[in-house]
């Protein structure tokens, strides 16, 4: 599915853009506080409160270059097969690397997950070894201490096999290498994943009624709600993938291209949509193709002002038409679709620089049915 980044850039490391989310404000200050008001008094009670606020903002930061840490060092081995990376978000459950693809082979899968375990497994082994080089030294005791800690567990709670944890992904490489089928690997794996979700959900529920504690209670039940969600939509867009596997833009085009004249003027335009019920239209000058109108760009016209503009004052330029080709795969024209946030686009064959001949149009609704029918018709069989 497309690759929707929110949030704002702080950098780029290795080509690759970091941002971080709205929600990760919330989260550094939670654990700035926590550490600076709890945490670290408790650990050495005569420091001043600037020791323990300066101490206390440099462990978040450095746990959240950690967690940066954990998700190049996916992004890295991902790098490494050719698979590109498209954005690292922080955010407030952590860090996501959002890869353009999926890997290809079982290997390549199984070594980009384990990846970011094995690096924070290291930092942890860093931080433990830094310890004991600086035994005498309260302020980096307590940084080695407070992170040696929280990157070993932020390692071994991402090894559970719950997708999309990483020990989910490497839990479906395994699978996928032995039924050599990714698409059954990944059901399984999102199984699993709602599992391990249900599973948080329910201790935070008993942390919550039976040991009161509704503060690690509710976090747990969170992130359980979180995993639930993200293993469901890997399901879906496995769904997805199996629905349009094979099928192409030629599949699903209407033949059927209608075209407008360029010189009437929107409140014209708008009739002709009611009575016709067509959204898009292909507009003409003469026999010349010169842009491509619909009711989204009708609409982003004041109402008052249709009488006083062309459809040629609105339309989409000729040279901004996003085209397909009759034998482009249909999930990656449904990934373009949904990221140019488009409903319809022109299927076109031959060159598209001089006359290009249209030769059909294919709308979010008609892959939408397939995946419908699909659907259905899978639902059919698995109940026989």
């Amino acid at each position: 599915m497309p690759i929707r980044t929110t949030g704002f850039r702080i950098a780029k490391i290795l080509g690759i853009p970091i941002y971080l989310d709205a929600s990760w404000l919330l989260i550094f200050g939670w654990i700035t506080y926590q550490l600076s008001k709890i945490v670290l008094p408790q650990m050495y009670s005569k420091w001043t409160p600037a020791q323990y606020w300066s101490v206390g903002v440099l462990t978040s930061l450095l746990f959240f270059g950690s967690v940066l840490f954990h998700e190049l060092a996916h992004s890295v081995v991902a790098l490494y097969y050719k698979i590109p990376v498209h954005s690292i978000t922080l955010f407030i459950f952590g860090g996501i690397a959002r890869i353009g693809k999926e890997p290809s082979k079982p290997i390549q899968e199984f070594n980009i997950a384990v990846a970011g375990p094995v690096a924070s497994f290291f930092l942890a082994g860093l931080f433990g070894a830094t310890l004991l080089l600086f035994p005498s030294d309260q302020n980096i005791g307590a940084l080695s201490k407070i992170l040696g800690g929280s990157n070993f567990i932020l390692a071994i709670f991402n090894l559970a096999p719950g997708f999309p944890l990483d020990g989910g992904r490497i839990f479906r490489a395994i699978v996928w290498g032995i039924t050599k089928d990714f698409s059954r690997a990944t059901l399984i794996a999102g199984s699993s994943g709602r599992v391990v979700a249900y599973a948080l959900m329910g201790i935070g529920g008993y942390e919550v009624f039976y040991k009161n504690d509704w503060f690690s209670g509710l976090w747990l039940g969170v992130i359980g709600l979180y995993l639930l969600n993200a293993a469901q939509q890997s399901i879906a867009q496995m769904t997805i993938r199996d629905a349009l596997a094979g099928l192409h833009a030629s599949d699903v085009m209407s033949h059927e291209v209608p075209t407008i004249d360029g010189h009437i003027t929107l409140e014209e335009y708008g009739a002709e949509v009611l009575r016709t019920g067509r959204r898009c239209h292909l507009v003409l000058s003469g026999d010349r193709l010169v842009g491509m109108m619909n009711v989204h760009m009708l609409n982003a016209v004041p109402r008052p002002e249709w009488a006083n503009n062309s459809v040629q004052a609105a339309m989409i330029p000729r040279d901004k038409i996003q085209w397909t080709s009759p034998d482009e795969p249909l999930l990656r024209l449904l990934e373009r679709l949904l990221s140019a946030d488009i409903n319809q686009m022109p299927v076109v064959s031959g060159a598209l620089d001089e006359a290009p001949q249209i030769v059909g149009m294919v709308t979010r609704d008609s892959i939408l049915r397939v995946m419908q029918t699909h659907s259905e018709l899978a639902s059919q069989f698995s109940s026989k």
